[in-house]
């Protein structure tokens, strides 16, 4: 009775997917952080994630580089996810929280038609504590430019597990890489 209770399991295990389908090249903890998403509630993103997959990036509105783009891909991504029924989150943190207020960040957000069901833009915290999120949780240094007002941050796309776990990242300006992502994607949530 053991051993098929045992096997049951596995099957049901193997069936719903699971992070070990796909190729990880991370292994970091998201930090807690505190922040106002698009409609200026404030709330602790890693508590509000919990218990789902979710996709992140590092994003700023006045970026004249690879936000756009990034931004772009993220929308792409988004309308495969709910093509494919998977039930995803997805998150933009602002690394320009004094420029980037919620009127203004929710301005940008809004000329990619995002589903705020399922994809939040953050803001309203510390340069440090952004900082701090990208360099510990996603590996990737953050930096204002000298005499300019851009800054140097990660590109990637950050795949984080419903524990908090970042497991992998994908290059974000790369709209190929949106084909990657829904294929892990689909196997983590079981889909065929």
């Amino acid at each position: 009775m053991k051993k098929l209770f045992i096997l049951l399991s596995l099957l049901f295990i193997s069936a719903c997917g699971s992070t070990a389908e796909i190729d990880s090249n991370m292994s970091r903890d998201i930090v807690d952080l505190s922040a106002k998403n698009q409609h200026g509630e404030q709330v602790d993103v890693k508590e509000e994630m919990k218990g789902d997959y979710w996709v992140a990036n590092m994003i700023f509105t006045s970026c004249t580089t690879v936000c756009p783009p990034m931004t772009s891909n993220m929308s792409r991504l988004q309308d495969q996810i709910e093509q494919e029924g998977l039930d995803i989150r997805l998150a933009s943190f602002s690394i320009d929280p004094s420029t980037d207020d919620v009127k203004t960040l929710k301005q940008f957000a809004d000329k990619y038609n995002p589903d705020y069901g399922n994809w939040s833009f953050y803001t309203g915290y510390p340069f440090e504590e952004i900082k701090e999120l990208s360099i510990k949780s996603f590996q990737s240094p953050v930096q204002k430019l000298e005499n300019s007002d851009q800054y140097a941050h990660a590109t990637g796309f950050f795949l984080v597990t419903p524990e908090g776990k970042v497991i992998k990242n994908y290059e974000g300006t790369n709209s190929e890489a949106m084909e990657t992502i829904m294929s892990d994607l689909k196997k983590i949530k079981g889909a065929s």
